[in-house]
């Protein structure tokens, strides 16, 4: 069978079922089956399929993945998470857009934390916009920020995410995740001195307000007792890494008990809150893994197909260089993250993608960094980004969507601008993976 015809039967199908309203992994195990039934030999084809969706779920890489998850639970939903929020506010006073960088602050805080897109942006929301649409901030300095730097969990560690995509694009995981720090604290850079500056020119997008006065030590106690430890597991895990003491499995362990430490020193750790992170690990956990299992499965099939190894000869005959190759799988992903979500976007370019960075011998740690910053700016691009839709529940009652998209906007523009020095200067996402031994 023609590769092209190989092709059309899985995507073509594919597709039909999403259209059809078919959950993404279901659709993704549904073409399997076929696949596996025409490609692999039949019967044994669909022996062969259970004993790869087994073996791509028993790697012990994939550890991290619950718990990292584990870990921002357990400290969002003790409520650690709020009391460094109120320990940041403190801190901040008489600088224009004062809750818009409280909010940058303790988002970015969080996403070292967290992990979580969603739960990241959910919650500076709640805490946040009720304050700020009281005192009659602009929408793009109230919800913009806290949607810009909600999708910094998806770069810094510890990211579900980046362990995912690591896992199924064949990455080191630890320097992926080491990787993703310094363009996740560039974006949270870019994001606090666009609102500063925008604030200083033009006042009325965040008027000021009437701030009260702490002693010093009122001001950095609740810092040093309610921000620096938390920091401290943030440091814990990624320091491990860096230095080579702990693989990303064992420093993920490590960060999960000190969670507990920290919930438990805090005494904000009893049996509902417990439950609860539990609860949502194992949920969320079985999402990632069920789609580990679909979309490994689904790249053997397209291999054993020839439809893989077709469409690079194909793509390879231009000539292209292989910046402009990047160029072109970047813009493809942006203009996918328009209409699908993360693991769709995964899912369906990584078994095309990744050969073809194998075979112009492409920087696959750069490549995964410029796919996080990529998925992470999707997450901003109507008419579908998630966190769009997350900004719209939790924001003030009649605030419509066409209002959520313009507060989004600029921050839009600043990532695909830090995006683009990432293509120009990859050493910004490789030296610190360099510093692994």
């Amino acid at each position: 069978m023609d590769w092209q015809i190989s092709l059309l039967i899985l995507f073509g199908t594919l597709l039909l079922l999403m259209i059809l309203g078919m959950p993404v992994v279901f659709a993704f195990f549904a073409i399997n089956l076929l696949g596996a039934f025409i490609f692999l030999g039949g019967e044994s084809g669909l022996t062969q399929l259970a004993l790869n969706s087994a073996e791509a779920v028993s790697s012990f890489s994939l550890i991290p993945i619950p718990l990292f998850i584990l870990m921002g639970e357990v400290l969002f939903h003790t409520g650690l998470a709020y009391r460094a929020i109120s320990a940041i506010e403190r801190l901040i006073s008489s600088v224009p857009g004062r809750l818009s960088i409280v909010s940058i602050l303790g988002g970015t805080a969080f996403a070292t934390l967290s992990g979580s897109s969603i739960a990241n942006t959910a919650m500076m929301g709640s805490a946040m916009l009720p304050e700020m649409h009281r005192k009659g901030y602009h929408p793009s300095m109230s919800m913009g920020p806290i949607m810009a730097v909600g999708g910094i969990a998806m770069l810094i560690p510890p990211s579900a995410l980046a362990v995912t995509l690591a896992s199924l694009a064949g990455i080191s995981i630890s320097k992926l995740l080491i990787a993703g720090i310094v363009p996740g604290l560039l974006i949270g850079g870019a994001t606090l001195g666009y609102v500063v500056i925008r604030c200083s020119l033009n006042p009325q997008l965040a008027p000021s307000d009437d701030v009260e006065h702490f002693s010093r030590s009122e001001k950095w106690k609740p810092f040093f007792r309610d921000v620096v430890p938390l920091l401290g597991i943030f440091l814990v895990v990624i320091g491990s890494m860096v230095l080579g003491w702990a693989s990303p499995t064992e420093s993920a362990a490590f960060g999960v008990v000190a969670s507990f430490i920290a919930a438990i020193c805090y005494q904000t750790l009893n049996r509902k809150s417990f439950l609860v992170s539990v609860f949502e690990t194992a949920k969320i956990s079985t999402i990632i893994l069920f789609i580990l299992v679909s979309s490994t499965t689904f790249s053997q099939i397209l291999s054993f197909s020839g439809a893989t190894t077709g469409l690079l000869n194909a793509f390879m005959s231009f000539e292209l260089s292989p910046i402009m190759v990047v160029a072109i799988m970047v813009v493809t992903l942006l203009i996918l993250g328009c209409f699908t979500d993360q693991i769709s976007m995964i899912m369906l370019t990584l078994p095309f993608f990744m050969p073809l960075v194998a075979n112009l011998q492409i920087d696959v740690i750069w490549f995964g960094v410029l796919i996080l910053i990529t998925m992470e700016i999707s997450l901003l691009t109507p008419p579908f980004g998630l966190l769009l839709l997350v900004m719209k529940g939790v924001a003030p009652e009649g605030t419509r969507l066409g209002t959520v998209y313009k507060a989004a906007f600029p921050f839009l523009l600043l990532q695909i601008g830090i995006l683009i020095t990432l293509v120009i200067f990859p050493e910004v996402a490789r030296f610190l993976p360099e510093l692994i031994k």
